[in-house]
């Protein structure tokens, strides 16, 4: 942990932050002398972090039998998400290369081909098509794992929550995707990608989740490196798991004409000002900004006035709870309204918790939905 107030005192920290905040627990100090300066600061987010922090054990509950954090006890040097990804034998391996510190940087990556392995057994992952139509509507990483007929120590909800949030987020804007079967496309935007340009293949299980609707998903953002700018990739096939025999590495079998199809297309750049070629051949039902950090990225700005001019329901995510807090304030500001959707828990947020330096309330890779 940081200390509190580094940034806003004069003196240097003379520790580390291992006081914390004896009201709220989410804060910490080096010093009860920092501590009392940062007060005039700290009390006005107190009694709202204090609220926070009593949903701490809501938060981290999952249904998955598999378990991170004893992982790192003995372990100081390592990630608990290295660590885990080791555990389930993925680490550095096919979509999972990614997926800790020890994988590639997307701003190094010249490359977007798609990884299409899971490199598990099929028992572990969705590689064909399900059994049954999907039930409307799926709730809870415990009602998809049921419907895929997956085991809850399969760790594939690690990458398919980028897949199942933007499910979600389609529920939560009411659009009828129904209306889009057959020859209609239903166009999503969906802002500020990163580590889920290495990932694209996961977004296969949108097929299995839209049946019959063929989805367009423009990524646009300044992280697509400028080699792939505009590049358009159709996934037809779900990713194979690691059997040989299995009917997954079947084209006939993965490339089922009954199912949908998405089609991904990459743009370098900030939303508004990329906004007049994307739309040339592609209007947006659904706005989408995973992790969004709307009160860290003062371009944000520009990208809220343009959406809120353009009337499509727009849906961001972000970490944790204050962040949401503090992007909704953001939105608010600029737009002159409340949001139209209020802050509330993504079920199908990622189940491993990410490093917070600044706050003890443990964030999730899209742990929270809100939007305009």
């Amino acid at each position: 942990m940081e200390c509190a107030a580094r940034g806003i005192v004069e003196e240097p920290c003379a520790s580390g932050a291992h006081r914390r905040c004896g009201s709220c627990g989410a804060v910490a100090y080096c010093s009860k002398g920092h501590q009392f300066i940062h007060w005039k600061v700290h009390k006005e987010e107190c009694a709202r972090l204090a609220t926070q922090m009593s949903r701490i054990d809501m938060l981290s509950q999952f249904p998955f039998t598999f378990s991170v954090e004893p992982l790192a006890l003995n372990h100081t040097n390592r990630s608990m998400r290295c660590l885990f990804l080791e555990s389930m034998k993925v680490h550095l391996k096919g979509l999972w290369k990614s997926e800790c510190m020890c994988g590639p940087d997307i701003a190094c990556v010249k490359d977007l081909s798609i990884t299409t392995e899971w490199n598990m057994e099929s028992s572990l992952c969705p590689c064909t098509e399900p059994e049954n139509p999907v039930p409307a509507p799926l709730a809870s990483w415990e009602d998809y794992f049921q419907w895929r007929s997956l085991p809850l120590h399969s760790p594939v909800a690690v990458l398919l929550h980028w897949p199942l949030t933007l499910y979600h987020c389609l529920q939560l804007s009411r659009i009828q995707t129904s209306r889009y079967d057959g020859h209609d496309t239903l166009c999503i935007h969906y802002l500020g990608p990163e580590k889920e340009l290495l990932q694209l293949a996961v977004f296969a299980e949108l097929r299995a989740l839209f049946p019959g609707v063929h989805l367009r998903i423009e990524l646009v953002g300044p992280a697509v490196p400028r080699s792939r700018d505009g590049e358009v990739v159709n996934i037809s096939s779900y990713p194979n798991c690691s059997g040989e025999s299995c009917q997954c590495r079947s084209s006939i079998s993965s490339e089922n004409l009954n199912c949908s199809a998405v089609t991904l297309r990459i743009w370098k750049g900030l939303y508004h000002e990329r906004y007049g070629d994307i739309v040339k051949d592609s209007n947006p039902h659904l706005i989408l900004a995973p992790n969004a950090g709307v009160a860290a990225y003062p371009s944000w700005m520009p990208t809220i006035e343009m959406i809120r001019g353009i009337g499509v329901p727009a849906i961001f995510t972000d970490f944790c709870e204050e962040a949401a807090h503090l992007a909704s304030c953001c939105i608010s500001s600029i737009t002159g309204q409340p949001l139209g959707l209020p802050i509330q828990v993504n079920p199908f947020r990622q189940p491993i918790a990410e490093n917070n330096s600044a706050l003890y309330i443990p964030c999730y890779s899209n742990g929270f939905v809100f939007g305009m």
